[in-house]
């Protein structure tokens, strides 16, 4: 195969899908969506025999336990994918909504209407429910896009794009609206990131590696994340049931995932009680705890945290530990180690909590709540097609108004300009 050819192919068919996909009217796009999701309720079994050929040549080739865990599909999981696109279709239509509209001295009007971006690639390991989530968030925000899954995940993906299309072309929209590569060949990637005068802006999800080779290579504007250090920040005014009940979830809930809690940190007014407590329950979960001196006096079983460890997302058994002064050194502490991912905040001070949101310089801030909430799904944008930690154009997680743009437009009646 000609990879250059291959995907230029590719992107002219997408190019000429987006100018289809803009003009698409609502009820068109949510009848796909609908579509899409009763096909894999339909074919949920042969998804899941899909995804299992997947899992069974990964783990033949040694693919580590977090990169499994991200490429396992389950019946709950296939379900929740049918049901993020429905509710997709339920969502508002962003598209050509018109806000901000204001009379200027000279009698115009001028405000702002809302479009799509285009033609968006997506680059992603492992995660099959990637392919329907962007694909999803694509077709209802007007967009085409060219989804370029990791090989480990090929036979699930390839199964996947089949039902999508089908759902296309059942509601009369071009199945060029969504282009799955169909080679593993790396090459693909790096002609993709360079295909400015198809591709508008480039999506990577996957591993820190992936991330900044697509980051550092890409000729095209991308929306990212490079990790995910997510901070629980335990107050000396915390209710602690609440405490290890948000840190069990945040931690040990999943430890693959970008917003699972990676740092602990614990006010020195409350850490003698709420230390031994919350290190019972991550010991009790298999959870290695890496801390500080004041860590390693209060819990036995600590080993001494390296000043790396509270740089580092683990995505795995292990959490690092900090005692500190209180919510002005908590910040501190989250705004030079973190990833500007996700943290969360555990007091019952409401001026606190405030503050912590205010200066917290993250793209999710949490009070009272696990940040295993951060994800599109959550949020209630059907889905999510990335969490992006930049703070131009798209921040947090990315629904349909982060794969949409603003442009302006003037109202008049034969107005010229003076």
């Amino acid at each position: 195969m000609d990879i250059t050819q291959y995907m230029k192919q590719l992107g002219e068919q997408a190019r000429a899908a987006s100018r289809l996909m803009a003009s698409a009217d609502t009820n068109t796009k949510n009848q796909a969506l609908r579509n899409i999701a009763a096909l894999i309720r339909q074919h949920d079994k042969a998804l899941l025999a899909a995804n299992q050929q997947d899992l069974d040549a990964a783990k033949a080739n040694g693919m580590d336990a977090a990169m499994l865990d991200r490429l396992t599909l389950s019946d709950k999981s296939v379900a929740t994918m049918a049901e993020g696109l429905e509710q997709i279709a339920s969502l508002p239509d962003p598209i050509g909504e018109m806000s901000g509209f204001k009379y200027r001295p000279s009698g115009i009007q001028i405000g702002q209407m809302r479009v799509p971006l285009g033609v968006i690639g997506i680059i992603y390991e492992a995660r099959p429910n990637v392919t329907v989530d962007a694909a999803g968030l694509c077709i209802k925000s007007g967009n085409a896009c060219i989804l370029r899954g990791g090989s480990e995940a090929i036979h699930c993906n390839q199964a996947l794009a089949k039902l999508v299309h089908q759902g296309l072309q059942q509601a009369g929209l071009p199945q060029a609206a969504v282009l799955v590569v169909e080679t593993t060949d790396r090459a693909a990637v790096g002609e993709l990131i360079t295909m400015k005068q198809y591709i508008d802006v480039i999506v990577p999800r996957g591993g820190k590696g992936l991330i900044e080779r697509i980051s550092n290579d890409a000729r095209i504007p991308v929306i990212k994340h490079l990790d995910g250090n997510c901070h629980v920040y335990v107050d000396d005014e915390a209710d602690l049931d609440k405490a290890v009940r948000i840190l069990e979830n945040a931690k040990t809930q999943r430890l693959g995932t970008c917003n699972t809690a990676e740092s602990l940190l614990v006010a020195r007014g409350i850490a003698n009680t709420a230390l031994p407590l919350l290190a019972e329950m991550l010991t009790a979960k298999g959870i290695e705890i890496r801390g500080c001196a004041e860590t390693l006096a209060l819990v036995p079983q600590a080993i001494a945290a390296t000043d790396e460890d509270y740089y580092t997302e683990y995505l795995a058994a292990i959490i690092s530990c900090k005692v500190v002064s209180g919510v002005d050194e908590a910040i501190a502490h989250i705004n030079q180690h973190s990833s500007q991912h996700t943290e969360a905040i555990v007091t019952e001070n409401y001026t606190k909590a405030r503050k912590f949101l205010r200066e917290v310089d993250s793209s999710s801030v949490m009070v009272n709540a696990s940040t295993r909430f951060a994800d599109g799904f959550e949020y209630g944008f059907g889905a999510e097609i990335g969490i992006s930690t930049d703070k131009l154009h798209a921040r947090g997680p990315v629904g349909l108004e982060g794969l949409t743009s603003l442009k302006y437009v003037v109202l008049g009646d034969g107005h010229v300009r003076a």
